[in-house]
């Protein structure tokens, strides 16, 4: 079986989609990855053994150079990133058995509309909950589009997203669509996640209820990380007692200046040592000391589970990945999901969040007391177990069942 997976992001998007070609290829299928020709992403599918198509632009300087929030510039964004679909990844997918999708709406409406071109099987696939409509929450909004004020009913406010989804993007996708012989969609977002979406979330820690979409929740695709630990910051570990981590992945600067320096001055302040992550804001607050170690790519599942608490911007993958240590989390979040996961968080009793946009160190420190209680200790200990790790072969085993 031939399977080509696509997507568009940072390395929250692309790291779930190299894990599940992976564990495809341990099945004995033929599985590659379409994905940003940024030089970590190419060097993670490397190490996984994962062939790599890239596609459109790099993604890291976009998301450190865009001005947060800001629309300016998307129309074009969007026109490349289904472009790229429409001829890269539909080239990859010359003879693939299914095309498997995820990323922003521009790149799966355009994956959608190359796997239809070729007459291939198409799988929208996502890694949390919040894009997919339901009446528990609100939609999340789209950057340069506001939801109306005062409207208090999920469903309409969903249907308003569809609108405006419409709106945004489809004169743009049903004109590519044309050229290719492809009638016209109307309802885009619709087109894009199927009437039966998959959803990459542990089942505990994200539970679906159910709608009228046929969600097919698998479970979290990740890869046991059998990477050592950097021997200097092994060193650092066995030194003393469990740091606090602190990072916030692919965020920009411009997104954390308020926050990065003051979660570690609050974990230094409650007498903890500390252990920072780069990221893509080249997080540095100071050379490495006795009580600070900075760290760049480094295998968060060993890491974490030698921390005493993790300090972050609630990332799906950062979020899980702290859970299933078994590790307390204070999540700061910023916008898109996190603050979803920052709910789960706090209502599964494993850690807290705080999303004050400036906090102090001190209000920091208050916060970060709080998670290091003996009883978020415990539940944190007590949920881990109970987090799924075949996400990825139960994903694989769907995919295969379908197979000629």
């Amino acid at each position: 079986m031939r399977v080509v997976l696509t997507t568009y992001g940072s390395r929250g998007s692309v790291e779930p989609m190299a894990a599940l070609a992976a564990r495809l290829r341990e099945l004995g299928a033929e599985a590659r990855v379409c994905a940003p020709p940024d030089e970590e992403f190419a060097r993670r599918l490397e190490e996984l053994g994962v062939p790599m198509v890239p596609t459109s632009r790099p993604v890291r300087p976009l998301v450190t150079t865009v001005t947060p929030g800001s629309a300016e510039g998307l129309a074009e964004r969007a026109a490349e990133l289904m472009d790229a679909q429409l001829t890269t990844v539909a080239e990859a997918a010359e003879g693939a058995d299914v095309l498997v999708a995820t990323g922003p709406l521009p790149a799966v409406t355009g994956a959608r509309s190359a796997a239809e071109r070729l007459g291939i099987r198409y799988v929208h696939a996502g890694h949390q909950p919040v894009s997919l409509p339901s009446p528990d929450r609100r939609p999340p909004g789209r950057r340069g589009q506001p939801l109306p004020d005062g409207v208090t009913d999920n469903r309409a406010l969903w249907e308003e997203d569809a609108r405006i989804a419409r709106a945004m993007f489809g004169d743009m996708l049903n004109t590519r669509r044309a050229a290719f012989g492809l009638p016209p969609v109307d309802d885009v977002r619709g087109y894009a996640f199927t009437d039966r979406p998959w959803l990459a979330t542990d089942p505990v820690l994200s539970p679906w209820q159910p709608t009228g979409l046929g969600v097919v929740q698998t479970g979290a695709w990740h890869v046991t990380d059998e990477r050592p630990l950097p021997a200097d910051l092994v060193e650092f570990l066995d030194a003393g007692e469990p740091p606090v981590y602190v990072g916030f992945g692919s965020m920009p600067m411009g997104v954390l200046k308020d926050v990065a320096l003051p979660a570690v001055e609050a974990a230094r302040a409650r007498g903890h040592r500390v252990v920072v992550s780069r990221g893509w804001a080249d997080l540095n607050p100071a050379e490495s000391t006795p009580d600070c170690f900075v760290v760049g790519e480094v295998n968060h599942q060993r890491l974490f589970r030698r921390t005493s608490a993790v300090v972050h911007h609630g990332s799906a993958a950062t979020t899980t990945t702290a859970a299933q240590a078994g590790v307390p989390q204070l999540v700061l979040p910023r916008g898109a999901d996190q603050p979803y996961w920052a709910e789960r968080v706090t209502a599964l009793g494993i850690g807290a969040a705080y999303d004050d946009p400036a906090p102090t160190a001190d209000s920091l420190a208050a916060a970060l007391g709080t998670v290091l209680a003996p009883a978020i200790r415990s539940r944190a200990t007590e949920i881990a177990p109970t987090l799924r790790t075949d996400g990825t072969t139960v994903a694989a085993e769907l995919l295969l069942a379908t197979a000629d």
